[in-house]
Formats: C-alpha cells, structure tokens, sequence
C-alpha cells in the first residue's frame, strides 16, 4: 500500500506549515500581550502547564501503542516460526517418498517468508515475495491429496 503523498513533501509541509503557525502565534501573543493586565498574564502559566501535560499524555501514549505493536509482531514472528517447525517436524508421519518433496516445499517457503522479510521496506517487493508464499503454503497441501497421504497432523 503506496502512501497517499510522499513521506519526503509530507514531512517539508509539515514543517513549513509549523513555522507558518507558530509565527502566526507569536505576533497574535505580541499584540494581546500590549492589551493584558499584569493578572491576566498570571493565569497564562496554569494554562501552559495543562497544555504541556496534555502534550506528554500523548506522546506517552504514542510509544505505548509503537511498543505494544511492535511486541504484538515479535509474538506473530515466533509464532509462525513455531508453527513452521511443527509442520516440517510432522512430515515423519508421512511416507518416505512424499517426505523429501515436501521437506523441499517447506524449505523454498521458509526461504520465502525470510525474503519477505527481508523486501520489508519495498512494498511492492514484499507483496510479490508474499504472493509466491501462498503459493508455495497451498501446493503442500494439494502435493499430498494428490498422493493420498494428507493427515490431519500436517494440515493447519
């Protein structure tokens, strides 16, 4: 999925549009300030500060989501990981001949869920190196009711 503008020009306009506002800020401040009491300006700090915790209420709650997310992925990765290995370790039940295809099946798809990894970054990469993955998932299954052999132990 291609973000809708560019991360680069986002950012540029991020900037440019934070120095417009902050500028705007300052000169609205600059001509209030003459017209303010000595009390007024007093209140402004009480105001300031709730700002200021709001702020850090949500950052904190950003880095919270970021790592959470980020363990959440950490236990998909090993669990599918886990799973793999379940599956490849299974295919002792089958017979002799179907094992060694398979095992090879099982090889190319773990090489191609690291590759995925790997073209992380590259969208468009990944989701071709994805596609071959599910490819490569669906032909173990269809490989084994062609010969017969499929028990409920090598089937997720």
């Amino acid at each position: 999925m291609e973000p809708a503008i560019n991360p680069l020009l986002f950012a540029v306009l991020l900037f440019g549009g934070m120095l417009i506002l902050l500028e705007i800020g300052r000169r609205f401040g600059i001509r209030r300030r003459s017209k303010e009491s000595e009390g007024e300006r007093g209140n402004l700090g009480t105001v300031e500060g709730a700002m200021f915790a709001l702020f850090g209420l949500v950052v904190a709650f950003t880095f919270s989501g970021a790592a959470s997310r980020f363990n959440e992925k950490r236990i998909l990765i090993a669990e599918e990981a886990n799973t793999i290995e379940t599956a490849y370790l299974r295919l002792h039940l089958l017979s002799q001949e179907s094992q060694s295809e398979l095992q090879e099946i099982f090889r190319q798809y773990v090489d191609s869920r690291l590759e995925t990894y790997r073209k992380l970054p590259n969208m468009r990469a990944a989701e071709t190196e994805m596609a071959r993955s599910k490819t490569l998932q669906e032909a173990a299954p269809e490989f084994s009711s062609r010969r017969g052999k499929v028990t409920a132990a090598c089937v997720k």
